[in-house]
């Protein structure tokens, strides 16, 4: 490839997001990926196409941001799935959206597995209220509670899932496995053992077997509190075993057949090392991994034209300008005079432009100098320049994932003007993704 080459190697395998959309084998896409790559987008996107390709979709978004609901038209998401108006039904589709609520979810596994006494002491606890609205996890985990149960219906052909922004990867993941722990762990059931044995032999056994550790539980977590968790374990003593199992069954979904990660990422060095760590990690997990979305990738119409060139043509115009000026007597670096600019046609002070150009010149865009018309073609070749150089530092970072995971399958998807904020918007993303040749040719950005 040349120094300014903006296309994919040869070598590197292509991602067919058409193919995998219309599988009827794939039922679950899962996009994951740094913040601020276009997850949102790129999720919502691959939902519309599903959807006017013929399949029932739904889009399942933990981004509080609103942009999902926005761009698909619906004034607010919940936790109830959502049509979307507008999508082309005609091949038989549907598309909904839906947003987490991750303290509706929780109360929703507590509804479903306790009965109306016991559901109602759990949710009035005020451990349990703050635990469902913002312990470590479980936004993941409920993310994947509602994931197995939009699956357990069967009412979906295609479920995607946009997953959430964070440092540590496939916090999603482990989220599952930590929160299950932690509600099925040695610490929960020390502190049921009291409400096991019952009554006052329970509190003679915890007086006189776990005095000391009580104590010093009270100490760091405060008597109130400690008394709210302990009628919190009461409450949840026969759900605890459902959290490990559900959290166990949702993990062995997401390494099913059926499943596809794709991994959303920027041109950019720091996204593509995510990028490279999600692979190695999706890989580490045994999930299965569709590809790589390149997303705002830059373009050119004149990617035949390099840098180099470019740069060399402006100064080349500039050192032509220059020596016209030479040979006519005009010096613009002496032109300025106490008074004001000189008009070089004539001869006022302060009537004149920034430009050299006079006010009937400037306001003629029709009879432009020769120089001005030299100035802006060196100006664009020096745009040209930097934008190609853009173009090369987008394609080395890109190179350096694909030499790391060959095996890894990429689609480029072409910036976009503007943002996304229609249905119009995410169809022009969906053709994006959906090409197989090369980048288009054609800048798309700003």
């Amino acid at each position: 490839m040349t120094s300014d080459d903006t296309t994919l190697d040869d070598s590197a395998p292509r991602l067919e997001v058409d193919a995998l959309l219309d599988d009827p084998r794939t039922r679950i896409v899962v996009c994951c990926g740094s913040g601020g790559v276009g997850k949102t987008t790129t999720a919502a996107a691959l939902g519309v196409r599903a959807a006017e390709r013929g399949r029932k979709v739904v889009v399942l978004t933990i981004d509080p941001a609103r942009r999902l609901a926005q761009s698909m038209g619906i004034s607010e998401l919940d936790n109830v799935p959502r049509q979307v108006k507008g999508v082309d039904e005609t091949a038989g589709g549907e598309l909904h959206a839906m947003m987490l609520d991750m303290k509706r979810t929780f109360d929703e596994i507590v509804e479903g597995h306790a009965d109306a006494d016991r559901a109602r002491a759990i949710l009035e606890n005020p451990f349990y209220q703050s635990l469902s609205a913002g312990f470590a996890g479980t936004q993941e985990y409920m993310a994947m509670e509602k994931l197995g149960q939009l699956r357990a219906s069967n009412e979906w052909d295609l479920i995607v899932v946009d997953t959430p922004p964070s440092r540590s990867a496939l916090d999603f993941l482990d989220a599952p496995k930590r929160l299950g722990s932690f509600l099925d762990g040695k610490f929960i059931r020390v502190l049921m053992a009291p409400a096991k044995v019952g009554g006052r032999a329970g509190m003679k056994f915890l007086n006189v077997g776990m005095s000391m550790m009580t104590g010093t539980l009270s100490k760091l977590m405060g008597g109130q509190l400690l008394r709210d968790v302990q009628t919190f374990v009461a409450a949840m003593d026969t759900m605890f075993g459902g959290f490990r199992t559900r959290a166990d069954a949702t993990y062995r979904l997401l390494q099913a057949p059926g499943t596809a990660f794709l991994v959303v990422a920027a041109p950019e060095r720091d996204a593509l090392r995510e990028a490279a760590y999600f692979v190695e990690r999706l890989a580490a997990e045994q999930m299965p991994l569709a590809g790589l979305v390149l997303n705002r990738v830059h373009g050119s119409g004149a990617a035949q034209l390099s840098a180099e060139r470019a740069l060399a043509a402006a100064e080349t115009l500039g050192e032509g300008f220059a020596e016209d000026d030479d040979a006519e007597g005009v010096h613009t670096e002496n032109n300025l005079e106490p008074t004001g600019i000189v008009d070089l046609d004539g001869g006022k002070d302060a009537s004149g432009t920034a430009g050299g150009l006079s006010p009937a010149a400037a306001a003629d865009p029709a009879a432009p100098t020769s120089a001005s018309a030299a100035q802006l073609a060196a100006g664009l070749l020096r745009l040209h320049a930097e934008r190609m150089q853009v173009l090369a530092r987008e394609r080395r970072t890109r190179d350096r994932f694909t030499a790391l995971h060959p095996e890894v399958p990429v689609t480029e998807v072409a910036a976009l003007p503007g943002d996304v904020h229609d249905l119009a918007g995410l169809r022009a993303i969906g053709d994006r993704l959906a090409l197989t040749g090369t980048t288009t040719d054609h800048d798309t950005d700003d």
